[in-house]
């Protein structure tokens, strides 16, 4: 299926790995112009290198700090056109109330919570301003089932989760939508190094951390390019109904007793 995408200019935050990187791999697929953006400037040049050789489409790599406001709005600056914008950015550490201090939930909430609300407030209004545009926020399950180990992402991705509903709500009415993706537990190597951290803390060794996720629905965690393939179905003209709402994709993990 064509997902008339071709041409389009699709910025991809937190881009050089894991769902922003098969974001960007996923779009450029469909013959999308790319750009994405993070921190680690060699494995984002890298990145990028091996897209455009890949699929033969303009790729631009902006390194960039995205828990700055000032980095935000220098990228906002560069693509200030883009015809979608993926939030993906984000680190928020796993660990009790006790054991995150608030300069490191501050941080953390820099980069995603108020990275995302920033971005948006930056690129929604030139896509209003064209009656249209499309945001998609990746998120996560989260924010739909709090834990206490993951207390700083559960109330960061539920802050997400209401501000993109309400946003996506209002945005229609000038021709922009605006919606969101909760994956569940995803094979990237964050959720690698938070398995580690919680095998260590409950199991007392980090290295039983794959014990961790034996009871995953189907067997096994969730693969990057399935949330990018529904990322490019989502911000596509093929899903132009799709507005204010958040995707949880958890193979029913949430529901399970």
């Amino acid at each position: 299926m064509d997902m008339q995408l071709a041409g389009r200019k699709v910025v991809i935050t937190g881009g050089s790995k894991g769902i922003g990187l098969a974001c960007a791999e996923a779009f450029a697929a469909e013959g999308a112009a790319i750009v994405i953006s993070a921190r680690d400037q060699e494995r984002l040049a890298a990145a990028a290198s091996g897209l455009s050789a890949r699929f033969q489409v303009p790729v631009e790599a902006v390194p960039a700090d995205l828990s700055r406001p000032e980095e935000r709005v220098r990228l906002h600056a560069l693509h200030g056109d883009a015809d979608i914008l993926i939030n993906n950015a984000g680190a928020i550490p796993a660990g009790t109330l006790a054991e995150i201090d608030l300069a490191r939930w501050q941080a953390a909430w820099d980069l995603k919570v108020f990275g995302y609300i920033h971005l948006c407030q930056l690129f929604l209004p030139a896509m209003a301003a064209r009656r249209a545009g499309v945001i998609v926020n990746i998120i996560g399950m989260a924010g739909r089932a709090p834990r206490a180990h993951y207390i700083a992402g559960a109330a960061g991705n539920a802050a997400l989760i209401a501000f993109t509903q309400a946003l996506g709500a209002a945005s229609v009415a000038s021709g922009v939508r605006v919606l969101g993706i909760n994956p569940g537990v995803t094979a990237t190597d964050r959720m690698e190094a938070q398995a580690r951290a919680r095998a260590a803390r409950e199991l007392g060794d980090a290295e039983r951390w794959r014990e961790l996720l034996a009871d995953l629905p189907f067997g096994r965690p969730i693969a990057p390019r399935e949330i990018a393939e529904l990322a490019v179905f989502a911000a596509s003209p093929r899903a132009s109904y799709l507005s204010g709402t958040v995707i949880d994709v958890d193979g029913g993990a949430m529901h399970r007793a």
